[in-house]
């Protein structure tokens, strides 16, 4: 270490040691973080001698030293395993390869022999690329560090470099854009899922250095720019494969503004329900004008897609699958067994082109949740849903219904169709005596059978105890119950309706409070188990791994993963609690 780097780390430590003490001095209070109050830093700042401007003296001193410290603590920590990794000729400190490799490993990387790998790949001969990630990558190393996985961060890193690292913008973009390279770092580190897309399609990298590039877009401009994307396209997979790639860059962008704490809970899945409302318009449209192409005339009915489940309520997380129900119209004229034929040639092409292999994660359409389900007709006319619902719905049924929303296709019908079956989930005078022992009935059998085979009921995020589906079917319950007459309650939202539900006095403040907390957090676990992993996870994990990498997603401090399983279960037990009384027990 050279004299001068060692002189500025000694009057540094000296300074934030002494700044410590003072802060902790004030009151006795133990803590170690700057004080943000002016009347606090002014008296900071006189305690360690300045006299004119305390408050703004103080934080500049500490600021500009720690950029100092930092500016030392790069060179001398991360900059030698670049020495190392890629033999340049240096005159600073060289790293023999093994000392290097004990230095990754002691910053957190699992595999020190394939980062010396990456790093030396990435750093290797004279070109620009090289030159420059020469300079990124000492800081990089840093942030990478910071996170639960940075072997995957790294090696994402280099798969995207080797595909852009010819790009004049990319290797520009985090050179010059001062936050772009750090998000980079630490979203590819953080989330399999994310450096999956971007690995997929890396010049989505772009929305990194864009200030405007983590704000989700709304359905009208996604719908906008599938159209645009489609309408090149002839054929319609090629069509398809053009709105999925607008879709695979969308999802990057909602992960990115999650993972970087610029989208809550309702944000994300705001973002997620028009992103999917969008491609199923887009799908409709592209199985519609193939239909009318091989008929050799425009459709003789019209068609919506209506939205149940998470889609229906807006509240869509990363691994949901879009739940769904088909309903047609025929135009005047038109012999209903021929709409219904074309209805259902439309359906049946939407399903496939969004079943097949493309850019993007497979976005799952599950009609299951239609009359009659699996055996009924994959799609009804509207008088048939009237018929059906007049003769023979069943509660279930209506309990489904209180999540529906048109999502697609024509808005007249959409209309008509909330016309048709408002009255049945939020029925007048409230569902029947016979109805709540059926619904609650129907919910303790759900509880002792669909759980899976092996599945830990404490911690199963969707029908564990305490889990999503408790919150759920109590926040219906009170719908079915006073929808009618309590306004607030004609919604299709969880939490809306829980809140609306406290608001009435038909629970009580604490318990909603509590249910409310736990299915938050359980949605939050759910979207960061598939942000980690890269695929749907439905219950905490037991590898404590995992399980701090998860945790640090939804805030929680690093080394926090044993944690995590005792928060979620104590919350999850206050929850089932509040159920239990809601559900069960109230008249």
């Amino acid at each position: 270490m050279a004299r001068d780097d060692a002189a500025v780390l000694d009057e540094s430590y000296r300074l934030l040691r002494t700044l410590e003490h003072r802060i902790q001095l004030f009151r006795l209070r133990r803590t170690h973080l700057m004080p943000t109050d002016a009347a606090d830093l002014r008296r900071l700042g006189r305690a360690v001698g300045h006299r004119r401007d305390s408050a703004q003296a103080v934080v500049e001193q500490w600021q500009q030293q720690a950029r100092e410290v930092r500016r030392i603590h790069e060179r001398l920590f991360y900059r030698p395993l670049l020495i190392a990794s890629a033999r340049l000729s240096s005159t600073e400190a060289r790293l023999t390869p093994e000392a290097a490799r004990e230095r990754l490993a002691a910053l957190g990387f699992r595999d020190p022999a394939g980062a010396m790998r990456h790093l030396a790949a990435l750093t290797g001969g004279l070109s620009r690329r090289a030159a420059i990630q020469k300079t990124l990558l000492p800081v990089m190393l840093g942030w990478f560090a910071d996170e639960a996985d940075p072997d995957a961060g790294l090696l994402s890193f280099r798969r995207i470099s080797e595909s852009l690292g010819t790009t004049h913008w990319y290797l520009k973009m985090l050179r010059d854009e001062g936050s772009a390279a750090e998000r980079l770092a630490h979203v590819l580190a953080r989330s399999r899922y994310a450096a999956d897309l971007l690995t997929r399609a890396p010049e989505s990298v772009a929305i990194l250095g864009d200030a405007e590039g983590l704000t989700p877009r709304r359905r009208e401009a996604l719908l906008a720019t599938m159209k645009a994307a489609t309408g090149r396209k002839n054929e319609p997979d090629d069509a398809m494969t053009a709105a999925r790639v607008v879709r695979r860059q969308e999802l990057f962008r909602i992960a990115v503004a999650d993972l970087t704490g610029q989208l809550d809970l309702s944000g994300v899945g705001a973002a997620l329900t028009d992103l999917t409302s969008a491609t199923l318009q887009s799908a409709l449209d592209i199985a519609t004008k193939r239909v009318e192409a091989d008929l050799g005339s425009p459709l003789g009915t019209r068609l919506l897609v209506v939205g149940m489940g998470s889609l229906g309520g807006g509240e869509m997380g990363y691994g949901s699958d879009a739940d769904v129900m088909f309903v047609h119209r025929a135009d005047e004229g038109v012999d209903e067994t021929e709409a219904q034929r074309q209805a259902t040639l439309v359906v049946q092409e939407l399903r496939r082109l969004l079943a097949a292999a493309g850019p993007d994660p497979q976005l799952v359409i599950d009609p299951d949740l239609r009359p009659e389900g699996k055996v009924g007709p994959l799609v009804r006319s509207l008088g048939g849903y009237a018929a059906y619902y007049e003769r023979w719905s069943l509660t279930w049924e209506a309990q489904a219904l209180l999540r529906a929303t048109p999502v697609a296709g024509d808005a007249e019908l959409g209309q008509a169709f909330c016309d048709l079956i408002n009255p049945i989930r939020w029925p007048d005078g409230g569902v029947s005596a016979h109805g709540i022992r059926e619904i609650r009935t129907l919910k303790a059998r759900m509880e002792s059978e669909r759980l899976p085979r092996g599945a830990d009921p404490k911690t199963h995020f969707k029908l564990g105890s305490g889990g999503l589906s408790d919150v759920e079917w109590t926040a219906q319950l009170m719908q079915l119950r006073h929808a009618f007459e309590i306004g607030g309650l004609r919604t299709t939202g969880t939490l809306a309706a829980l809140t609306a539900a406290g608001d009435a006095g038909l629970i009580r403040p604490a318990d909603v409070q509590t249910m409310a907390r736990a299915w938050t957090f359980a949605s939050s676990l759910r979207n960061a188990s598939v942000l980690w992993r890269g695929r749907p996870i439905d219950a905490l994990p037991s590898d404590l791994r995992d399980a701090d990498g998860i945790g640090r997603i939804v805030g929680r401090e690093a080394g926090a993963g044993d944690e995590l399983a005792e928060a979620y279960r104590r919350l999850a037990r206050r929850a089932r609690a509040a159920v239990n009384f809601n559900f069960y027990e109230s008249a």
